[in-house]
């Protein structure tokens, strides 16, 4: 019996995440000082997809993709600002969530991987806040619900309009037939620590909660009458900024547009290439080592700008990770390679270490861990292949760590020839994961005596079979075996229900601590996926599906 031709599942258009304050439709972006503003004004006439209209500042992937640009371009080309301030330009409203209708008319695949990168945008606000000091401030001018809420639970601080009508609500569950999973019943308990049973109410009423009883819930951190708002907002923001050692006369780094062409079914970029080989579903990425002279201080880093290779690295693999996760659906199995000069991988690590500190250097590994973090929770399979010409280290082998399996070919008969991999102290300390721990760290389970033999081969390149001696790489088989291994092990996996994968692959990657944002990241991968797909949300008498129509959702009151 013949195998099934795989299923092909193409967009129309793919979505393109490169953009610039020029071309926004949702966002205004403005400065004063040590205080950013972002002003949501949302035009309902620009979804991403036809269908819907993104009335009320409610928000498709299109308004995140718009966010992640703009705060991007805050953290690093306008360093003197220390505060954001994330507000609504129109009257009444500051974003009443998610779109309903975009949901009720998206594929599955579509609602999970918008919920995912929403997500990760909003991750980003508290990432920066502890890792680079850019603090965020949501100045809640009207009614505030669902999604619009997460985003203001991502602030450091919530301040909210007490004008008696301004409410902030998370209405999913009574209204939807769903779930605020992508990070509002976490961030409600786990960040603002609202009592249990407070929230229980909250995520079950429509009408949301207002003024003095949200401060007292707390469910936001400052309420101020109308008058005295927007000074307030004001105070609050350099009071936050006090808080920051963004530098106030550093020069920012104008941010171009990621440049990459597509060829068939390649995607190239300077740094960064993925060949798709659609016959085995299969997609491999290559990362290339930095080449020619390299800055060896601030002030060459300072003066490479956008081009300085681990910032350019860095959003170029972000793009290619955020196109093929949202473009590419059937691909399920990518493998990552490296190739170049392994010395210059390590000699780059060597000058983001002794420079960590610097605003530009720090903004540089924070793109570098978000990224890296964007790969952690991509639902597809991650097998590394370490073969001739590898540059698997310091910062690159951070993509080994991160991948299911890594497979590294043994030459034990040519020294000179046999591919090297090399741990760096940045594998330590620059990346860690969404839990706390570094890769290194999970790989071990944090466990001494397999830390300390791979901390012992710092400054040493290993070979397949030292790397394979201290549990750095999962098989190294040689030259003879290699071909039909990596053969059999692609073929088996592609095989495999890419349900029970991403199901498995997410459950493994993060075995370590519970926090919040492993805690979001499973409900999101687990409840709201499976939440999605139930004829309650979905059916054709679902919560989703009826919303807005007058009609009254019919439940299978059956409790699964």
């Amino acid at each position: 019996m013949n195998a099934p031709a795989p299923i092909q599942v193409q967009l129309a258009e793919p979505v393109d995440y490169r953009t610039h304050p020029s071309q926004y439709r949702h966002w205004k972006l403005s400065f004063n000082g040590p205080v950013a503003t972002l002003a949501a004004d949302f035009d309902e006439n620009a979804g991403l997809r036809p269908g819907y209209k993104l009335k009320l500042n409610s928000y498709d992937l299109g308004v995140d993709v718009e966010l992640n640009d703009a705060i991007n371009r805050i953290r690093f080309e306008h360093p003197e600002v220390r505060t954001v301030v994330v507000t609504s330009a129109k009257e009444k409203v500051f974003c009443s969530g998610a779109n309903i209708f975009m949901l009720g008319v998206s594929s599955h695949a579509w609602k999970v991987n918008f919920c995912k990168f929403t997500n990760e945008t909003r991750n980003g606000l508290e990432d920066s806040s502890q890792h680079s000091g850019l603090k965020f401030l949501a100045a809640v001018n009207g009614a505030c619900a669902g999604g619009g809420y997460e985003l203001a639970l991502a602030c450091d601080e919530i301040l909210l309009v007490d004008d008696r009508s301004s409410a902030v609500s998370l209405p999913e569950v009574p209204l939807l037939g769903v779930l605020p999973g992508t990070g509002g019943l976490t961030r409600v308990t786990d960040k603002k620590k609202v009592r249990h049973d407070l929230a229980d109410i909250f995520c079950t009423s429509v009408e949301g909660v207002r003024g003095q009883k949200a401060k007292d819930w707390r469910l936001v951190d400052h309420i101020a009458k109308p008058a005295q708002f927007a000074a307030k907002v004001q105070e609050r923001a350099l009071e936050l900024a006090a808080l920051s050692d963004r530098p106030a006369d550093a020069k920012g780094v104008e941010l171009p547009l990621v440049q990459r062409t597509i060829a068939g079914d390649t995607l190239s970029y300077a740094n960064v290439t993925v060949e798709i080989d659609r016959a085995k579903r299969t997609a491999t990425f290559t990362v290339k080592a930095p080449t020619g002279a390299q800055p060896s201080d601030v002030a060459g880093i300072e003066a490479a700008g956008a081009a300085w290779y681990p910032l350019q690295m860095g959003r170029e693999l972000e793009d290619a990770i955020l196109h093929m996760r949202t473009n590419e659906l059937d691909i399920g199995t990518w493998l990552i390679k490296t190739s170049g000069d392994a010395a210059a991988v390590l000699a780059m690590d060597a000058v983001l270490l002794a420079n960590k500190n610097h605003w530009l250097v720090r903004e540089t590994i924070g793109l570098l861990r978000r990224t890296f973090s964007r790969l952690d929770v991509s639902s597809r399979s991650l097998f590394a292949l370490v073969d001739s010409g590898t540059c698997f280290a310091g910062t690159l082998l951070e993509l080994a760590l991160a991948c299911d399996r890594s497979y590294m070919l043994a030459l034990p008969d040519d020294e000179a020839a046999a591919p090297k991999i090399a741990v760096s102290e940045a594998n330590f300390s620059l990346y860690p994961m969404v839990t706390g721990q570094t890769r290194l760290g999970r790989r071990f389970y944090d466990e001494a005596p397999a830390l300390e033999a791979v901390r012992a081969t710092l400054g040493k390149s290993l070979d397949a079979d030292a790397a394979f001696a201290v549990g750095l790489v999962t098989s190294n088989p040689d030259d003879i075996d290699w071909a039909d291994e990596i053969r059999i092990a692609i073929e088996e996996r592609v095989a495999m229900s890419p349900d029970a994968l991403t199901g498995m692959e997410a459950n493994l990657r993060f075995n370590g601590p519970e926090n919040m944002f492993t805690r979001v990241f499973g409900r999101l991968t687990a409840w709201q996926n499976w939440i999605f797909q139930r004829p309650n949300a979905v059916g054709e008498k679902g919560a989703l599906k009826v919303y807005g129509k007058g009609d009254k959702a019919v439940f299978d009151w059956n409790r699964v």
